[in-house]
C-alpha cells in the first residue's frame, strides 16, 4: 500500500494548468443537460420538426459506437497480456462469470416480484398496427443458440474491428492476449505498441465527447416528438415500476454488496461515475460510457487485468437493468392481452430469456428485440403485445442502460476486491476527490498531464506483484 500513499502528493503537485483543463470539462457536461432540456421542450412544441432530428442523434452514438472495438481490444490485450500466468486470468474471468449468473438470477427475482405485486398491463388495448410491431421484433431476434454461439467467431482475425460485434472482439482480444502471454519478453515490445494505440483511441474518444451536447439534444428532441405525452400518461405504470425497481436493486442489492464487500459508499461510486451516468441518460445506451468506466475503474485503483477482463465481459454478460425490463414487460404483456403466465411459466420464460439476452449489450432497442424473440419461442401469443411498449421503450432502455452500467462498476470493484487487486487507499482518495480523474484524455498519463503522476508506476508495480502471483 505504500505506492497509495507515494501516489497521494501528486494531487497537489498537479499546479493550477490541469485544473484549469478540468474546468472546461465541466462546461461540457453543463451544455450536455441543456441540450437534454432544449430537446425535451422542442419534441414537445414541434413534435414533427423534433422527428427529423433523430439522426444527429443516431450519428453521435454511431462515432462513440465507432471505437468500442478498438478501446475493448486494447484493453483487454493490455489486461492479459500483463499477467503472466494464465491461471489468474482464469480465476477472474471464472469469478466475473459465476458473480454475473448469480446476480442475473437476483435482478430476474426482483422484476418477477414487483411484476406480480403491481400488475401494470391492465386495461391496456391491442390495434393491428400494434400487433405487427411486435412480430417484427421477433424475426430481429430469430437467432437461435447455435447461430448466437458460431456468431462470437468472427470471420477474419480483423472483420470483428469493422463490424463492431463486441463479443467477436472480446474472443479475438483474449486469444491475442494469450499469445502475448506465452510469448514472455518477446511479446513486451508489441504490448507497449498496444498502449500507444490505446491512448490514441482515448484521445480520439476525448475529441468525439465535444460533440455529445448536439446528439444529446437531437436523440432527446426526437424520442419525445415520437412518443408524445398521451402514450406517456397511458403507459406510466410500468414506466413508474420499473424505474423505482432499477432504483431499489442499484441502492439496496448493489449498495449493499459495495458496503460489505468492498467497504465502499455506493452513492461516493454514483458520484465519481455521474458525467457517464449523464452521457447514458442522453444517448440511451450503456455503450457509449464504456471506454470512461474502463478509465475511470483504472484510476479508481482497481488493476488493469481485472479491469480488462471484467467491464468488457460484463457489458454482454452482466445486463442486470436488461433482466428486469424483461421481467417486467413480459408480466405487463401477458396482463394486457388477459393471458397471464403461471409461474411456472414465468420461470421457463425468464431463464430463456437470461440466456437469449447475452450479447445485447447495451444497444438501444436490443431489449425489445430479445423480448420479442422469446415470447415468440415460448408463448408466440403473446407477441403480439410488444408493440403495447414501443412507444416508451426509449424512455425504459435509459433505465436499462443506467442499471447495467451501475451493475458492471460495481463488479469491476467486487471482483477487484475477491482478488486482491485493488488499492483501497486508492479508492478512499479519488472517492474523497483528492485524487481528481483526468478529464482531458481520459487517461492517468504522466508524460503529458501533472494530475495523476506517479499513477503509472504504481499500476506498474501492481502488475509485476500480478505477475509474481
Amino acid at each position: 500500500m505504500s505506492s497509495a500513499a507515494d501516489t497521494a502528493p501528486a494531487a497537489p503537485a498537479a499546479g493550477p494548468g490541469p485544473a484549469a483543463k478540468r474546468d472546461r470539462t465541466h462546461f461540457l457536461y453543463i451544455a450536455v443537460i441543456v441540450a437534454v432540456a432544449l430537446g425535451v421542450l422542442v419534441g414537445f412544441a414541434a413534435p414533427d420538426f423534433a422527428k427529423e432530428l433523430k439522426p444527429i442523434g443516431t450519428g453521435f452514438v454511431n462515432l462513440i459506437k465507432m471505437m468500442i472495438s478498438p478501446i475493448i481490444f486494447c484493453t483487454i490485450v493490455l489486461g492479459v497480456g500483463s499477467v503472466r500466468k494464465a491461471a489468474k486470468v482464469g480465476k477472474v474471468g471464472g469469478l466475473a462469470l459465476g458473480y454475473f449468473v448469480v446476480m442475473s438470477f437476483v435482478a430476474l427475482a426482483i422484476g418477477l416480484v414487483v411484476g406480480n405485486l403491481v400488475h401494470p398491463g391492465s386495461g391496456m388495448h391491442l390495434t393491428e398496427a400494434v400487433k405487427g410491431v411486435g412480430h417484427a421484433q421477433a424475426q430481429a431476434a430469430s437467432e437461435g443458440p447455435v447461430d448466437f454461439v458460431l456468431g462470437i467467431i468472427p470471420t477474419t482475425l480483423v472483420s470483428s474491428f469493422t463490424e463492431g460485434q463486441v463479443l467477436q472482439t472480446l474472443l479475438v482480444a483474449l486469444l491475442v492476449g494469450f499469445a502475448l502471454q506465452a510469448m514472455g519478453r518477446r511479446g513486451e515490445p508489441v504490448l507497449r505498441g498496444v498502449e500507444h494505440i490505446q491512448r490514441l483511441v482515448f484521445r480520439v474518444l476525448a475529441m468525439i465527447m465535444w460533440a455529445a451536447p448536439v446528439g444529446a439534444f437531437g436523440a432527446m428532441a426526437a424520442v419525445v416528438g415520437e412518443t408524445g405525452v398521451d402514450a406517456l400518461k397511458a403507459l406510466a405504470t410500468i414506466m413508474l415500476g420499473f424505474y423505482v425497481t432499477c432504483l431499489l436493486f442499484v441502492l439496496v442489492v448493489l449498495g449493499a454488496l459495495t458496503r460489505v464487500v468492498a467497504g465502499v459508499n455506493i452513492f461516493q461510486l454514483l458520484r465519481y461515475l455521474g458525467r457517464e451516468f449523464l452521457l447514458i441518460l442522453s444517448t440511451s445506451s450503456s455503450e457509449s460510457a464504456l471506454p470512461r468506466l474502463i478509465a475511470k475503474m483504472e484510476h479508481l485503483g482497481v488493476s488493469r487485468p481485472v479491469v480488462g477482463i471484467t467491464v468488457p465481459t460484463g457489458y454482454s454478460f452482466n445486463l442486470d437493468g436488461t433482466m428486469i425490463y424483461l421481467t417486467m414487460a413480459s408480466l405487463f404483456i401477458a396482463d394486457a392481452m388477459d393471458q397471464p403466465l403461471s409461474i411456472g411459466q414465468q420461470i421457463t420464460l425468464l431463464l430463456f430469456m437470461m440466456v437469449a439476452s447475452k450479447g445485447a449489450a447495451g444497444v438501444t432497442g436490443a431489449g425489445l428485440a430479445t423480448l420479442a424473440g422469446a415470447l415468440q419461442s415460448h408463448k408466440p401469443a403473446l407477441v403480439d403485445g410488444v408493440g403495447l411498449i414501443v412507444g416508451i421503450d426509449r424512455f425504459m432502455s435509459e433505465a436499462r442502460a443506467l442499471t447495467n452500467f451501475a451493475g458492471n462498476a460495481v463488479a469491476t470493484l467486487l471482483i477487484g476486491t475477491w482478488t486482491g487487486e485493488v488499492d483501497k487507499d486508492r479508492v478512499r482518495l479519488v472517492l474523497a476527490g483528492e485524487l481528481p480523474f483526468d478529464e482531458r484524455t481520459l487517461l492517468d498519463d504522466a508524460e503529458d498531464a501533472g494530475a495523476g503522476a506517479g499513477v503509472p508506476g504504481q499500476r506498474e508495480e501492481g502488475e509485476k506483484e500480478l505477475a509474481k502471483a
